[in-house]
C-alpha cells in the first residue's frame, strides 16, 4: 500500500484541519502512519468501541455481569452510537471512583489516552476523553486478535452494521470489502472533530485509524469526506 499511502499523504495536504492515520496490512505487516497519528485529539464516539471492549473482557472474566438491558444499550451504542445508552453504561459500571474503565482502557492499546475535566460532568467522563490515532489503532487490532472471539464475532457485526450516520469513514473503503465502523464526531470549543476506526478486506485483512481535528477551517462535512476519501484512496482497488 506505499503507493495508497503517498497518494493519501498529498491528499491530506489539501484537507482542513489537522489529520493523523495509521494503517495497517494484517496479512503482510505492513504500517503506514504520517507525523500527527501520535497527536492528541479528541475521541469523540469512537471511544465506545474501547468500552464495548471493556464490557465484554470484564464480563469474560465474570468481574460483572450485563443483564438484557446492559446488551440492548450496547448495540445502541455501537450501531447508532446512542449517547443515552452510553451515559447508561458508563454510570452503571465505571465504579464508585469512575475510574474503572479508564483504568483499563491501556489494556486494550490505549496508553496514550487521557480524561480531560468537564465544567458540566462528573470526571472522568467518556465524553471528554483525548488520544490518538495510534491508541484507535491498537485497540481496533486488539480487538482483532486479543480478545475471545465470540466477544470479536459480536464487534465485528456491530461495526458492520452502523446506522447511516456512520456511513462514512471507513465505509468508504466500498461493500466489496465489507468494512466495519466506529465513528466519531462532534463539535467542541475548538471546532469540529471527525474520527473513523475500522476494518476492512478478507479476513478483516486492513485497518485503519483517522482523526481529523478541523479546528476553525471546517466543518462535519469537510471532517466525513475527508475520512471517507482516506479509505476510498487507500482500498479501492483492493477488493
Amino acid at each position: 500500500m506505499a503507493t495508497q499511502a503517498a497518494a493519501v499523504d498529498a491528499y491530506l495536504a489539501t484537507r482542513p484541519g489537522t489529520i493523523g492515520y495509521v494503517v495497517r496490512d494484517r496479512v503482510t505487516g505492513a504500517l503506514y502512519r504520517n507525523a500527527a497519528a501520535d497527536t492528541r485529539m479528541w475521541t469523540a464516539s469512537t471511544i465506545k468501541l474501547a468500552i464495548a471492549v471493556d464490557l465484554l473482557q470484564r464480563a469474560r472474566a465474570g468481574a460483572l455481569t450485563l443483564t438484557p438491558a446492559d446488551r440492548e444499550r450496547m448495540d445502541a451504542m455501537l450501531v447508532d452510537s446512542d449517547n443515552d445508552a452510553t451515559d447508561a453504561l458508563w454510570d452503571t459500571y465505571s465504579g464508585p471512583d469512575r475510574l474503572a474503565f479508564d483504568n483499563d482502557f491501556p489494556r486494550y492499546g490505549m496508553t496514550g489516552l487521557v480524561a480531560e475535566p468537564s465544567s458540566d460532568r462528573a470526571y472522568p467522563y467518556w465524553g471528554f476523553e483525548q488520544c490518538t490515532p495510534a491508541d484507535l489503532d491498537r485497540l481496533m487490532n486488539t480487538v482483532l486478535t486479543g480478545i475471545h472471539p465470540d466477544d470479536r464475532a459480536y464487534l465485528l457485526d456491530r461495526m458492520r452494521n452502523v446506522g447511516p450516520d456512520q456511513r462514512w469513514g471507513m465505509w468508504g473503503a466500498g461493500p466489496d470489502m465489507r468494512p466495519g465502523v466506529k465513528n466519531g464526531w462532534s463539535e467542541e470549543d475548538s471546532g469540529w472533530v471527525t474520527n473513523s476506526v475500522g476494518f476492512a478486506g478478507p479476513g478483516e485483512r486492513y485497518t485503519l485509524a483517522i482523526m481529523n481535528s478541523l479546528g476553525p477551517d471546517g466543518g462535519f462535512d469537510d471532517g466525513s469526506q475527508t475520512t471517507t476519501q482516506v479509505a476510498e484512496i487507500l482500498f479501492g482497488d483492493q477488493s
